[in-house]
């Protein structure tokens, strides 16, 4: 190979060489500018939508009043407790001797004016919960509402008749059924069958285990003293 032809290919190899780097360059050039355009296309778009603002302390509490409003619905957040929806019309001062000795006379007697006494037997009995049941149903018989009924009736179903329910009270099948079709459309008696199955259960079964208790005797000769 001749000087001449030489000089030609290393000629060429430099044009090619130069050709590449200034690619190279160029396209390095157009990567940085789309990469500050991106830059400045997110931060305007960022300008653009209003920021979120920080949770108030306001946020929660609305939060926290709707999951009361749900609990209330539910039956799980009424006020004063699981069973403020139970009305004990009893009077604050003890009852009177001749009141406790008519309870052991009567079990119609026991539940007008001892209803609480019997329903701290019950509670020791673990079977609280059948006065309760029985005192929701008289609660119910009160109310003229159709709009409170139904939910008190919801109520009473959830807590005494649903077998889910840690307070189920002991009922047949038939008045089940009973209450399974006036639940259709509840009235303030829509558990009467069932509350008197539950009166007469406690009548049988509790009651005579309430004259023998160690409770009732107590009670009664503490007010033959005072």
């Amino acid at each position: 190979m001749d000087e001449t032809s030489l000089r030609n290919i290393i000629s060429d190899h430099n044009i090619v060489m130069t050709s590449v780097l200034r690619r190279q360059s160029s396209t390095s050039n157009e990567n940085d500018v789309r990469m500050r355009n991106n830059r400045s296309s997110g931060h305007g778009a960022v300008n653009d939508s209003p920021p979120s603002s920080p949770a108030q302390p306001g946020d929660r509490g609305t939060r926290a009043c709707c999951f009361c409003c749900l609990a209330v619905k539910s039956g799980n957040g009424t006020q004063g407790g699981p069973n403020s929806r139970i009305p004990l019309p009893e009077r604050d001062d003890p009852p009177t001797h001749e009141e406790i000795e008519s309870w052991g006379e009567s079990f119609d007697k026991l539940m007008q004016s001892g209803r609480r006494t019997f329903r701290e037997f019950l509670k020791s009995e673990y079977s609280e919960e059948n006065i309760l049941f029985w005192l929701a149903c008289e609660d119910l018989k009160k109310e003229e509402n159709p709009e409170i009924v139904e939910e008190k009736a919801r109520l009473i179903y959830e807590d005494y008749i649903s077998i889910l329910s840690p307070k189920e009270v002991s009922l047949d099948s038939r008045v089940r059924e009973v209450i399974n079709r006036n639940m259709v459309d509840p009235t303030p008696h829509t558990f009467d069958e069932a509350q008197l199955q539950i009166y007469t259960l406690m009548h049988r079964d509790s009651y005579p285990r309430f004259l023998n208790s160690q409770m009732y005797k107590k009670l009664l000769e503490e007010s033959q003293l005072s």
